[in-house]
């Protein structure tokens, strides 16, 4: 029987077991053996990732080949408006080529625990808070992405993959669903 994970990863963690000098790493919170994360969360990004022991799993969240949905919260920098999010879905350039979002909409604050450090507010620069799914996961994408229209990302969580959510888990904490 296959392992799965369901782990909230915390701000500024790597996504590997091996460590990096003195950066947490995913063997800092995980103790379950001989899982691997199915695909990657940046360093300065939160959230929902999977860990499983199931090669085929594995490929199926990651590979871009089958579009599986990753929905992300991204706080930004300035007010989004549905033009921006039209923006989003219909593509936006990219050094890497067109990128595009499965879906996008402005969404009010949600309820998130507080992110150590917190992010730098500005006093006067509005931020907001879009939801975006894609379905690729090139590096950096949501990111590279809201700078594209002018929305720097001042915090990203990712919150579901496919079927899979955060659930109730607070930072570092993990599910391990059989």
């Amino acid at each position: 029987m296959s392992k799965l994970i369901i782990f909230n990863k915390p701000f500024q963690v790597l996504c590997q077991f091996s460590s990096d000098g003195d950066r947490k790493t995913l063997s800092d919170y995980i103790t379950v053996k001989e899982v691997y994360p199915a695909g990657r969360l940046d360093f300065d990004s939160e959230g929902l990732m999977i860990l499983t022991d199931d090669g085929k799993l594995q490929a199926k969240i990651s590979d871009p080949r089958y579009k599986l949905p990753k929905t992300y919260w991204a706080q930004v920098e300035g007010i989004p408006t549905q033009k921006d999010c039209d923006a989003l879905v219909k593509g936006v350039k990219l050094k890497d080529g067109m990128a595009s979002a499965v879906s996008c909409r402005i969404i009010s604050e949600p309820d998130l625990w507080e992110r150590s450090p917190p992010i730098r507010v500005r006093k006067n620069i509005p931020d907001s808070w879009i939801e975006l799914v894609i379905d690729e996961g090139r590096n950096r994408q949501v990111r590279r992405m809201t700078a594209a229209v002018k929305l720097p990302t001042l915090r990203l969580v990712r919150v579901a993959i496919g079927e899979w959510t955060l659930i109730d888990l607070k930072p570092g904490q993990f599910n391990l669903v059989v």
